[in-house]
């Protein structure tokens, strides 16, 4: 694995810089604001990811070590590639990501071009416990909250991010909550939306039933 690149800046474009190792030529991707820290002809250092395909070996670059990790456990989303990664980097800072993961704010991820609700709402789920903000232990609980007001909306505007209404969204949560108040006690925003989500199955299971009992 190349973990990093040393070398003079032979050339930065509005996407890829090269660097020269001793002569041979490294292409890189990587986001405007770290090819902006970039001088051609001066030395320069990126922390590299290496992504292998059937025909193609690409490098992608970043200024730290962080937004190099954050790209990485991005890339572990389904439908999440690699240029889908940068772009996200591109918008927000490794902490905000973090943040953002974190609490399930899906709408933060909607703001990256090419990101829509359904993609966000699959981040959302997928990364809770994996990327949390730093200092924070990996797979604790989000912070609980002091009240319904502060958890309620990050979990509603999740839902929406998926395609459900915000009217649709707020009572699947009360009902999904009607047997697990401890949950709504302890105000954490992705156990709270994935119980809404196993409701919301179940529920539709039922439904379906129902029908096919008339039938």
């Amino acid at each position: 694995m190349i973990s990093f690149l040393r070398g003079t800046v032979a050339h930065v474009g509005l996407s890829s810089a090269v660097i020269d190792l001793n002569g041979a030529g490294m292409s890189v991707n990587a986001t405007p604001q770290t090819l902006s820290r970039l001088r051609t002809g001066e030395e320069g250092k990126l922390f590299t990811s290496l992504i292998v395909r059937e025909d193609s070996l690409t490098l992608f670059g970043f200024g730290s070590d962080d937004e190099r990790e954050v790209f990485d456990i991005l890339l572990s989303v389904s439908g999440v590639g690699p240029r889908l990664a940068l772009a996200v980097l591109a918008v927000h800072e490794p902490e905000a990501i973090r943040v953002a993961a974190h609490s399930g704010d899906g709408k933060a991820f909607t703001k990256v071009p090419g990101i829509g609700p359904k993609v966000a709402g699959r981040i959302v789920l997928e990364l809770a416990g994996k990327l949390v903000p730093l200092g924070t232990a990996a797979g604790a609980p989000a912070p609980a909250a002091s009240s319904e007001a502060v958890w309620k909306p990050q979990v509603v505007a999740a839902m929406t991010s998926l395609g459900w209404s915000e009217k649709d969204a707020t009572s699947s949560i009360d009902k999904s909550l009607a047997d697990s108040p401890e949950l709504a006690e302890k105000g954490n925003v992705a156990e709270i939306l994935r119980a809404t989500l196993r409701w919301l199955g179940q529920d539709g299971a039922r439904a379906g039933n129902r029908v096919g009992a008339r039938g």
